[in-house]
C-alpha cells in the first residue's frame, strides 16, 4: 500500500488533536483564520479522497496515460494522431480566422458582421487548438520520462538497497519538487493544477489534504529520472511517499518555530508563508523538505513578526462546492483565450504567470468596455 494512504489514520487523529488545541486557543485570544470551518474543511477532504481516488481508478482504466503517439503503438496512437490532427487544424483554422477578422471592412454592417463570426470562429478553434495541444504534450512527455521507461535503460546499474540510491532518491526528488512547484506557480496552466490547494482562506493541518485532481495534465521535471542512474522504482516511489508526508504537519499555525533547524528545514512557518496572499509572501518557499533549495535560488521569505500572513488567492473562488474549487482556473483560461484576438495572447494566458494573465485581462476587459 502506498505509505500516504497507509498513514491515513495519523491524519485524522492529528487533525483531531490540532482542532482542540485550536478550540481552546480560541477561548482566550478569539477566532483566527487557523480554526477549522466546516464546510471549508468537508472541501478538503473532499479533495483528499479525490486525489487519492482519482488517480487510481485513472490507472486501473489503463488511460494514465491518455494515448502515445508515433507509428506502431497501435490503438493509443491512432487515438494520439487523432488528437495532434485537432490540435493542428483548430491551430490553421484560427489563424486565418484572426487574418479575416483583422482585414475586415468594419466600416460596413457586412465587414462588422463578418469579423464578429471570425472572431467567434477563433475564440473556439483558440481553446480547441490549446486544448488539444496541451493533451498531446503532456501524454508524450509523462511517455517518454516514465519510472519505468528510465528503469529500463538504468537497470544494468542498479545501485542495491543501500544508503547511496536512497540519498541520491531523496534529495533528487526534493529537488525535482522544488522546481516542479515552482513552475506551478509561475506557469498559468501549471498553477491551474495546483491552485486548488491554496484556495482554503484558512490553515491547518486539513489544507495538506486539499490536494489537486489533475496533475497528469502537467509537464514536470522529471521524478524517476534517476531511475536510469540505478536507483530502484521502488525507493523512489518511497521518497515520494516520504516527502509527502513530511510536507503534511508543516500546515499548522500551533508550532509557531523550530528555531535552528529553520535555517535547513521547511517548516509551519516558512511554509505559512508559501500559502500567503499577501504581497510579499506570493511564490515564495516552495520547498517540500530542504529550504536549501529556496535559499539557493532566490525564492526565500521568513515569516515576518509584524506582517501576519493572510491565506488563500489574490481574488478567492468564494465556494466550497469541489468541483468549482477544482476547475475555476481552467474555466477562466479558456475563457481567456476565448476571447484572445491573437497568438500571443492565447500562449501568454496558458504559458505566462498568473498574475500577467490577470493584468492583461483586466486590460484587454478596459479597451473592449
Amino acid at each position: 500500500m502506498d505509505l500516504t494512504v497507509a498513514v491515513t489514520p495519523l491524519y485524522f487523529g492529528s487533525m483531531a488533536w490540532e482542532q482542540r488545541v485550536l478550540k481552546k486557543r480560541a477561548e482566550i485570544e478569539g477566532p483566527s483564520s487557523a480554526d477549522y470551518l466546516r464546510p471549508d474543511t468537508m472541501t478538503s477532504l473532499g479533495m483528499g479522497v479525490l486525489s487519492i481516488s482519482t488517480p487510481l481508478t485513472v490507472a486501473l482504466a489503463g488511460y494514465a496515460v491518455p494515448f502515445r503517439t508515433g507509428k506502431g503503438r497501435g490503438r493509443s496512437g491512432r487515438i494520439g494522431q487523432v488528437v495532434i490532427g485537432i490540435a493542428v487544424t483548430a491551430a490553421a483554422v484560427t489563424t486565418i480566422a484572426d487574418v479575416v477578422a483583422n482585414r475586415a471592412d468594419t466600416a460596413t454592417e457586412a465587414g462588422r458582421r463578418a469579423r464578429a463570426r471570425a472572431r467567434k470562429v477563433a475564440g473556439v478553434g483558440g481553446v480547441a487548438a490549446l486544448a488539444a495541444g496541451g493533451l498531446a504534450l503532456t501524454a508524450t512527455t509523462a511517455s517518454l520520462t516514465s519510472m519505468k521507461r528510465m528503469w529500463r535503460k538504468g537497470s544494468a546499474r542498479d545501485l542495491g538497497t543501500g544508503v547511496l540510491p536512497w540519498t541520491i532518491a531523496m534529495v533528487w526528488w526534493d529537488l525535482a519538487y522544488y522546481w516542479n512547484h515552482r513552475v506551478m506557480h509561475e506557469v498559468r496552466g501549471m498553477w491551474a493544477i495546483h491552485v486548488p490547494h491554496h484556495s482554503s482562506e484558512h490553515y491547518n493541518l486539513s489544507t495538506a489534504l486539499r490536494q489537486p485532481v489533475a496533475g497528469a495534465f502537467g509537464v514536470w521535471v522529471p521524478y524517476g529520472l534517476v531511475a536510469r542512474a540505478g536507483v530502484r522504482p521502488s525507493i523512489i516511489e518511497t521518497s515520494r511517499a516520504l516527502n509527502l508526508i513530511y510536507q503534511y504537519w508543516i500546515h499548522t499555525d500551533t508550532i509557531r518555530s523550530l528555531g535552528p533547524a529553520e535555517a535547513v528545514l521547511n517548516t509551519p512557518s516558512h511554509h505559512r508563508v508559501h500559502h500567503g496572499r499577501n504581497k510579499r509572501y506570493i511564490d515564495r518557499n516552495h520547498a517540500g523538505i530542504l529550504m536549501i533549495w529556496d535559499r539557493l535560488f532566490g525564492t526565500f521569505q521568513r515569516e515576518e513578526p509584524d506582517e501576519p500572513v493572510v491565506y488563500g488567492l489574490t481574488k478567492n473562488v468564494e465556494s466550497y462546492n469541489l468541483w468549482k474549487v477544482s476547475t475555476h482556473e481552467y474555466r477562466d483560461i479558456f475563457h481567456d483565450i476565448a476571447r484572445s484576438t491573437g497568438w500571443r495572447d492565447r500562449l501568454g494566458f496558458v504559458l505566462r504567470t498568473p498574475g500577467w494573465a490577470y493584468a492583461r485581462r483586466t486590460e484587454l476587459e478596459a479597451a473592449a468596455s
